[in-house]
């Protein structure tokens, strides 16, 4: 039976429906606003999987159909989902994933396809809003409902899930989701806005989830309100437990106290190896060695949540032994890589990134094919993170979610500081190889990405750098910690990573493991953020703090001239016939702008010029009273047409040819002839009148 509700967010009205389509599913809701129609289905297994951790999947999908359009390429149909989808499968599955209980096993699958869209709703919210109404209206043991909505700012007002246009005024775009009681995820940019501001902006944005939330629990009761699937999480033998707690504990203290993760990680090792061979080798039943084994791992994490929280809140004391506010020690370097156009090395503690920096031109911009429309990219920064920056062995192939996620939040954090395509008329590209990792390798990377621009002679508009920081809470004791380590990340309540200049904030994204986090916690996570990210760009700008005076030798120069908006085709010339020649004969790259700028790039300086100067004569105008040389292209009864510059030809008139008077124009002149001529006059349909005799004695 087809069950709706509706309620409305910023004035915008938005619909949750059950009961019509996918009703397969364990749940299924078509959620639309105005012609944005998402379809989101939710399935859970039965039976759980023997691994370690919950297989839940998000998939987004995005048809074409539903602008009413056909995919480009060969196929001609959707393919693997663009990066774009990815990051909203990303945004979906940060906030469901905490609400799902502890020891979950079952394979989860949430799907969520746009059927129908008209770019004027946030479809992210839509998707986000229908994954929670899903699972809250299934039997899946989900403890929700959740929310999302976008926040803007414009003109100092904030508005919830706005339009493009009132985005494109915005210096605000954030992605909040939550519950009643709290914040679960942000994720987006600002335009460096203050932390007073960025807090108001997350307070605004819970008090617009509220609605959401609400019509999510009146879906679930008119639609009957299932019991939700009986679920108790796997029970490990209390002796066993005991026994191992009481030998394993005492090792795992004293490893958690040793500063290098290697060494640290070895004696967590060690600690398990004994384990196993006092409690489990002596067993003769293999299944029960191999129940046990796993049992083990769980017991050991369970240790180390256990043991590493204590020493923070009741001895102020991390893991490697600093305080809760310390940023680890920093090394920054610069032109490291010979041919790159610009180069850095960011370590941060056992983090290290390695930043690229490559200009390009106008060619090199990436076009993405999207439900509405092809756009260009003249910024891109690719994150890398191989298995052996975690000293592991793995497989290399396509880059996984998670990288592109964490180089989707670098590049918003530089974009802002990105120079103005008409200041620098560039394609530019960083590439980040994170080398070692130990704690935020992304907020490395808008490091590296920093010192790179600089060294490559960017003209960035300021320095930006980024820090995580990291919540320990029990009870009402927490702790802010500054420059979050690996295992602080894995063992705490909170990832919370903020990047921006000295004068504000240019991107955040917060990830919230607990069910609620006070606004008072975010505040001084804030500004605690704020005092590390300051102290990070003072040793930045130690080795670097502006640009390089000029680019790289291996870099195109990209010279720019204006033309007059008519010339356009005569530069181009019949099928492209003009411009190739140009290029073949210099070289360099031409790009022409409907306005009628010219970029001309060439590492070649003297290429640059050859090519500017043959578009110069092409496009240049006769002036009067000026002479030239030109050649006769054709002989008539009445004069002579000279061409005085290429595509250029003005009548020299018979009685203009000579002070003397000349029967025919064949007794003076003949096709192929080069003359000096004068312009006399260029008339209004543009004719140009030429004489010889004026420069004749």
């Amino acid at each position: 039976m087809k069950t709706t509700v509706t309620t409305s967010v910023g004035g915008r009205q938005i619909t949750i429906e059950t009961g019509r389509m996918a009703k397969q599913a364990d749940g299924s809701v078509l959620v639309s606003s105005g012609a944005n129609l998402v379809l989101v289905t939710a399935v859970s297994a039965k039976e759980p999987k023997d691994i370690d951790f919950f297989p839940l999947t998000i998939e987004y999908q995005e048809k074409f159909y539903a602008t009413g359009k056909i995919p480009g390429g060969y196929f001609k149909r959707e393919g693997r989902p663009t990066t774009e989808q990815i990051l909203i499968a990303r945004l979906i599955d940060r906030p469901l994933r905490p609400k799902f209980p502890e020891g979950y096993r079952c394979d989860t699958q949430v799907v969520a396809t746009v059927l129908s869209s008209d770019g004027s709703f946030p479809i992210e919210v839509l998707s986000s809003l229908g994954a929670s109404a899903a699972l809250h209206i299934s039997d899946i043991p989900f403890d929700g409902p959740t929310a999302a909505v976008q926040v803007a700012r414009v003109d100092g007002q904030f508005l919830a899930n706005p339009t493009p246009q009132q985005l494109e005024k915005s210096d605000v775009d954030l992605i909040v989701a939550g519950t009643r009681q709290g914040l679960l995820m942000v994720e987006g940019e600002t335009k460096l806005i203050s932390e007073a501001d960025t807090l108001a902006a997350l307070k605004f944005g819970h008090q617009s989830l509220i609605p959401l939330l609400n019509a999510q629990d009146e879906l679930r009761e008119k639609a009957g309100s299932k019991q939700k699937r009986v679920f108790v999480a796997p029970q490990i033998d209390a002796d066993f437990k005991a026994q191992a707690s009481k030998l394993l504990t005492p090792m795992i203290e004293k490893a958690l106290n040793v500063k290098d993760k290697t060494e640290r990680y070895a004696l967590v090792t060690e600690a398990k190896l004994k384990a196993k061979a006092d409690l489990i080798a002596t067993l003769t039943d293999a299944n029960l060695a191999a129940k046990r084994t796993k049992e083990l791992s769980t017991i050991i994490d369970d240790i180390k949540y256990t043991v590493a929280r204590s020493m923070i809140l009741d001895k102020a004391h991390r893991i490697d032994g600093r305080d809760m506010k310390t940023v680890r020690p920093i090394a920054c370097e610069v032109s490291v890589l010979p041919r790159a156009h610009g180069s850095s090395l960011f370590t941060r503690g056992e983090t290290q990134c390695l930043g690229a920096v490559t200009l390009g031109t106008g060619d090199d911009e990436q076009m993405v094919d999207t439900l509405l429309g092809n756009i260009k990219r003249r910024f891109m920064l690719h994150y890398n993170f191989p298995p052996f920056s975690v000293g592991e062995v793995g497989r290399f192939g396509g880059q996984g979610r998670r990288e592109i996620g964490h180089g989707a939040l670098a590049e918003r954090a530089v974009k802002a500081i990105i120079p103005d395509q008409a200041q620098f008329p560039y394609t530019l590209r960083i590439v980040s190889e994170v080398l070692e990792s130990n704690g935020s390798s992304s907020m490395g990377t808008v490091c590296a990405a920093t010192l790179a621009l600089l060294d490559a002679g960017v003209k960035i508009k300021a320095n930006v750098a980024g820090i995580a920081m990291g919540l320990i809470k029990e009870g009402e004791k927490y702790a802010v910690l500054t420059d979050i380590l690996g295992d602080e990340d894995h063992l705490g309540d909170m990832d919370f990573k903020v990047a921006g200049t000295a004068e504000g904030i240019t991107a955040l994204q917060m990830d919230i493991k607990i069910d609620s986090v006070t606004f008072d916690v975010m505040e001084k996570a804030l500004l605690q953020a704020k005092e590390g990210r300051l102290h990070i760009l003072g040793e930045m700008e130690k080795v670097m703090k502006t640009p390089r005076g000029q680019i790289s030798e291996f870099a195109p120069r990209i010279e720019t001239i204006q033309i007059k908006p008519e010339k356009i085709r005569e530069v181009i010339g019949p099928g492209g016939k003009v411009i190739k020649s140009i290029t073949e004969a210099t070289g360099v790259k031409i790009e022409i702008e409907d306005s009628g700028k010219i970029h001309v790039a060439s590492s070649d300086p003297e290429a640059t010029k050859r090519a500017i100067a043959m578009i110069n004569d092409i496009v240049a105008e006769a002036e009067v009273g000026k002479a030239y040389k030109g050649r006769v292209v054709k002989i008539a009864e009445f004069g002579a047409f000279v061409e005085i510059m290429p595509n250029t030809q003005g009548l020299l008139h018979i009685s203009e040819i000579s002070h003397e008077r000349i029967r025919q124009v064949t007794d003076v002149l003949k096709e192929g002839e080069e003359i000096e001529v004068k312009v006399l006059e260029v008339d209004r349909a543009g004719r140009i009148k030429l004489s010889r005799k004026a420069l004749l004695q």
